[in-house]
């Protein structure tokens, strides 16, 4: 199932196009953005193959995103969402591949939809026999078997002879090596230090210290240290994904 971003700085009208998204079942939403940052940052993160774009977002715009998105390959197609119809010429000369008027009916997404799947299989390579990663990490828990989502974790981090996974819910303890995590969710997590690996879309500063270099994580009160060794790294995604650096 194709992966989706819903980019929108309405709350409301990201519910209501999930929704939709979820009853065509043509996708599946992998992450939530409202403005164009946290498109870049969800994109650089997930790899989507599809964006519902809204083109009136604060700071950086839809159409401003979009520009920075035509420099991926393969590239994602970009649906754009909006309120108004002045932005139709510019947006296909954005690539875009369909262009839907808010409010957006079902029968009108789907189309845009199935147009999209047409557009990110001409542009495919050949089936890949490498396994995908995981959605979801198991633990135990009493004699249960839980799972976390993984878009909703913040950072792994070794202790000892385990891994300490913090997510929304907590930290749990699971029984997994930092460098088979590192290689399986490459791309969606980001090593800063021999014994942590955070999750690229929940960054949200970088600074440093004492001479010390830090990163900090969204929704997460204390910041987590970077070290020298993984600094350029960290860095350079600081820099692709435009986060407050001090």
């Amino acid at each position: 199932m194709m992966k989706i971003v819903i980019a929108d700085d309405e709350p409301l009208a990201r519910v209501r196009l999930q929704a939709l998204v979820e009853e065509l079942g043509l996708g599946e939403v992998v992450a939530e953005a409202c403005n164009g940052k946290e498109v870049l940052s969800a994109v650089h993160a997930y790899q989507p193959e599809i964006i519902l774009l809204d083109i009136r977002m604060p700071g950086m715009d839809g159409m401003r995103t979009a520009e920075k998105l035509g420099s991926l390959h393969p590239l994602p197609a970009i649906i754009f969402t909006t309120a108004y119809d002045d932005h139709a010429v510019e947006a296909f000369e954005r690539q875009a591949v369909d262009y839907l008027m808010k409010p957006i009916r079902k029968e009108r997404l789907e189309q845009a939809l199935k147009r999209a799947h047409t557009f990110v299989q001409k542009q495919s390579p050949p089936p890949s026999q490498e396994p995908k990663a995981r959605t979801h990490i198991r633990y135990f828990l009493h004699g249960e078997t839980r799972l976390v989502p993984v878009n909703q974790i913040y950072y792994f981090i070794s202790d000892q002879k385990y891994v300490v996974l913090r997510w929304t819910e907590g930290e749990v303890l699971i029984n997994e090596a930092l460098k088979d995590l590192e290689q399986e969710f490459a791309g969606q997590f980001l090593r800063i230090h021999r014994s942590a690996l955070v999750a690229m879309v929940q960054l949200a500063a970088f600074f440093k210290k004492d001479g010390r270099s830090y990163i900090r994580l969204k929704d997460v009160e204390e910041p987590l240290e970077v070290s020298r060794r993984h600094l350029l790294d960290v860095k350079t995604i600081i820099k692709d994904m435009r986060l407050p650096s001090q």
